[in-house]
């Protein structure tokens, strides 16, 4: 038997209020922090046949600090 999903829940489980008392967001504005945290953020997707190289971002970031200075190289050379 599957489970219901959003749409099966009776309207009273789906439109109570859970909002606890002491969060108030009566001066809140939304997504006034979403383009400052985008800039600082960059996710990128490993793709599955090297997650075993590189399992966390950790590992990604030393790969990517030893090949830098390769790429940067390049670069200079290539603008000559």
């Amino acid at each position: 038997m599957k489970k219901k999903g959003r749409a099966g829940r009776q309207s009273s489980e789906k439109d109570r209020d859970t909002m606890r008392p002491e969060y108030d967001f009566t001066g809140a504005v939304r997504g006034a922090t979403a383009a400052r945290y985008a800039e600082g953020t960059n996710v990128v997707i490993v793709a599955p046949d090297v997650l075993d190289v590189f399992p966390d971002s950790e590992s990604v970031n030393e790969a990517l600090r030893a090949l830098a200075p390769v790429i940067r190289h390049k670069r200079v050379e290539v603008r000559r």
